[in-house]
């Protein structure tokens, strides 16, 4: 049977089985589309197929019919992997990387997006440029500039580290290498960049790619010209551990990205519970003056909100926590203003039992510069991941902790200050792990506002 108590009810997961990268996402005829990496014949990674479902508001999901499977003898015979969606003159097209060994392919449908043909001529991309030795050839990422079609794709040079590889068609079925678009050094930024993302965002370019082995998503921002990208800022997309493969979904008027929220149990457990992999929830991207990425909640979210409660000019006391009367639940949004006074931690604690044996806390470290989710006593159970996740948040004097909280079961979703994004995943045991409480240490804190709702499921 499914495990019920860890599945999220507002974050995006097929019926059962194994999920990974986001994939083909579009807009397609007043419809969202999400196509994903998924295994339908268990919880576990391996025969790689796409997944499918649409929604009209991004929030409600149907599932549909898989997009692509293995074709036996066929040049992705051993998997079908990430890509995406372009329309190709009123034509959807999907471009996927097939294995072994990697190359890439093509499907089309004329229905609407309901069934797919592969091109006959695939691969249409069948090997590396010839002289590059290269770690990985994946992962296309297409957008028109011009007359032209563009692709990246994710790759590594030996002994160098991460690139994205450029290409150029006329027509998606034929194409030519124009050159590396932006490399890296393999001991800064990993040894092969999977799932690019390049995009135009407010007046600048950006890339967003997953590096092996770095397990989590980056960014760059900067400068294109002349078919080479030159990276003026870095980032993270997600400090959170579990968050990797975002792929970007445009239209017009905003960029949105969605993630792969990976497990944080043993494969064993895994299986048991019949079902691997969450999808993120949509964030809209933007760009900060000084060129970092911005991210926020989707505000189509917000239909799902209920029974909102309200919360006004709270003093936290040094050393004691503050119960939210009327407060409890594992399906929530919660938004708050906090202003850490002279508190050296302060913040929030999640899916808290009324001892105090299973709670998640999310904290803001003034001398550490960090905002983290504490999981050191999230679970009783063995074989959970723990340890702390977070990154770098300095709040200027006078500037307040602004979160978007969202807790789904055994997701914790954390938005802070418009630049900082931490996800995690925690499994508490319990049942009456449920509470919300507030709490400052070391110093006095004030919450100026406190907003909670329940989140209705999406399903």
């Amino acid at each position: 049977m499914l495990d019920q108590r860890h599945r999220p009810r507002y974050h995006f997961l097929p019926p059962a089985n194994w999920m990974n990268d986001p994939n083909g996402l579009i807009q397609w005829q007043g419809v969202y589309h999400l196509f994903y990496q998924h295994n339908p014949h268990g919880a576990f990674w391996g025969t790689m197929h796409w997944g499918h479902a649409a929604s009209r508001d991004l929030v409600h999901w149907e599932h549909w019919p898989i997009a692509l499977a293995p074709t036996p003898g066929g040049p992705d015979a051993d998997g079908c992997f990430s890509g995406c969606a372009v329309d190709d003159g009123g034509v959807p097209t999907l471009v996927y990387t097939g294995v072994s060994p990697e190359v890439q392919c093509l499907a089309t449908s004329r229905d609407g997006l309901r069934t797919w043909q592969k091109h006959p001529a695939n691969p249409v991309i069948a090997a590396p440029p010839p002289g590059l030795s290269v770690t990985g050839f994946r992962d296309p990422c297409v957008w028109r500039e011009g007359n032209d079609w563009l692709m990246a794709l994710g790759s590594g040079l030996e002994g160098m580290g991460g690139a994205v590889l450029l290409y150029r068609s006329a027509d998606l079925r034929h194409w030519d290498y124009l050159g590396p678009l932006c490399t890296g050094r393999e001991e800064e930024t990993g040894a092969v960049w999977e799932c690019p993302n390049f995009f135009a965002l407010g007046g600048r370019h950006a890339l967003i790619t997953s590096p092996i082995p770095l397990r989590r998503a980056i960014y760059f921002t900067g400068r294109y010209a002349e078919h080479r990208f030159t990276p003026a800022v870095q980032g993270t997309v997600d400090w959170g551990g579990c968050y990797y493969a975002p792929q970007i979904l445009r239209e017009a008027g905003r960029t949105l990205l969605f993630g792969w929220l990976w497990e944080g149990r043993s494969p064993e457990a895994q299986q048991a519970a019949g079902w691997a992999g969450v999808m993120s929830l949509p964030r809209a991207l933007s760009l900060t003056a000084d060129g970092q990425l911005a991210f926020a909640p989707a505000l189509e979210l917000q239909a799902l909100r209920r029974e909102p409660r309200h919360f006004a000019a709270l003093d936290l006391a040094p050393g004691a926590e503050t119960m939210l009367p009327g407060v409890s639940g594992d399906s929530l949004e919660i938004a708050l203003e906090l202003d850490p006074g002279e508190a050296l931690t302060c913040g929030l604690r999640l899916l808290c039992t009324p001892d105090g044996s299973e709670e998640a806390g999310i904290v803001y470290d003034r001398a550490g510069g960090q905002l983290l989710i504490d999981r050191a006593r999230s679970s009783l159970s063995d074989g959970v991941e723990r340890e702390a996740r977070g990154g770098p948040l300095a709040l200027t004097p006078g500037e307040a902790l602004r979160l978007r909280v969202f807790v789904d079961r055994s997701v914790v979703e954390v938005f802070a200050n418009e630049t900082l994004c931490i996800t995690s995943r925690v499994y508490p045991t319990q049942a009456d792990a449920m509470g919300v409480r507030l709490f400052a240490q070391g110093g006095g804190a004030k919450a100026w506002s406190l907003d909670v709702w329940q989140m209705a499921p999406i399903h």
